[in-house]
C-alpha cells in the first residue's frame, strides 16, 4: 500500500502540475483577447450582480494575483487587481465566476451553505492536523487512537474539498449562462471564458483527488497498525 500510495501521489502531483501549467497558459492567452464591449472585470461583476437583483454586495479590488474570491461574511466580491481593471476574456470569466458565488449565496444554494459551515472546522483542523497525524503515526503501536483522531480531522478537510467541487462548477455555469444570455461577449470571447473556467475547475478536482488519496493512505496505516 505504501508503494502504491507513492505511485498514486506522484501521478496526482504530476497531473496537478500539468493542470496548473495549462491553466496559467490559458489565462495568459485569454488575457490578450480584449473585449469588444470594453468593460473591465469590475464592471462585468457589477452588472451581473445588478441583473440578478443583488444590491447588497460590493465589488472591491484585492492585492495580489489569483486572489479572487467571494466573501459571504461581508458580502464582497474580491477581484485581484488585474481582473478588476482589465478588459479581456479571462478577466470577464473570473469576475462573473465570483459573482456566481454571490448569486449562490443570495438564493441559498445548499452546497455553498454546507461549505460555509465547514470553513471554521477546517480552519481549526488545519492548524493541528499535521502534528496529530505525525504523532499518531509515531505512536501507532502504543496509542492508535491518536491517529484515528487525526484521520477524523483530515476527513473533515477532505469533505470540504469534495463539497467545493459542485460549488465551483455551479458558479462557473451561472457565470457562463449569464454572459451568454446577456450577450456580454462575442462568440470567440465566450469560448475563451468557458475554456478559462474549465481549466480553473480542474484544479479543484485534482485537489479533491489528492485529499481522498491521502485520507485512504492514513486509513491504511491505522488499519495496518491495528492488525499488528
Amino acid at each position: 500500500m505504501g508503494m502504491g500510495y507513492l505511485i498514486l501521489a506522484g501521478a496526482i502531483m504530476l497531473f496537478s502540475w500539468l493542470v496548473s501549467s495549462r491553466l496559467k497558459s490559458k489565462f495568459e492567452h485569454y488575457s490578450k483577447l480584449h473585449l469588444q464591449n470594453g468593460m473591465t472585470g469590475a464592471e462585468i461583476a457589477e452588472k451581473m450582480l445588478a441583473d440578478n437583483g443583488i444590491r447588497d454586495v460590493r465589488v472591491i479590488s484585492t492585492p495580489g494575483r489569483l486572489t479572487d474570491h467571494y466573501n459571504p461574511a461581508d458580502k464582497t466580491v474580491n477581484l485581484s487587481e488585474a481582473v478588476y481593471n482589465q478588459r479581456n476574456a479571462a478577466a470577464s470569466a473570473v469576475a462573473a465566476h465570483e459573482c456566481g458565488h454571490a448569486v449562490q449565496h443570495a438564493v441559498g444554494y445548499e452546497w455553498l451553505t454546507m461549505r460555509s459551515k465547514l470553513v471554521p472546522v477546517v480552519s481549526v483542523a488545519s492548524s493541528y492536523m499535521q502534528w496529530i497525524l505525525l504523532a499518531g503515526i509515531l505512536m501507532i503501536k502504543t496509542f492508535p487512537g491518536l491517529l484515528l483522531v487525526g484521520i477524523i480531522i483530515f476527513a473533515a478537510t477532505t469533505l470540504f474539498s469534495i463539497v467545493t467541487l459542485p460549488v465551483e462548477y455551479d458558479a462557473s455555469n451561472r457565470a457562463l449562462a449569464w454572459l451568454e444570455n446577456k450577450r456580454m461577449l462575442t462568440p470567440q470571447e465566450q469560448a475563451g471564458a468557458k475554456d478559462s473556467l474549465k481549466w480553473a475547475a480542474r484544479t479543484y478536482v485534482v485537489a479533491a483527488l489528492g485529499s481522498i488519496a491521502t485520507l485512504l493512505y492514513y486509513i491504511s496505516i491505522y488499519m495496518g497498525g491495528r492488525r499488528d
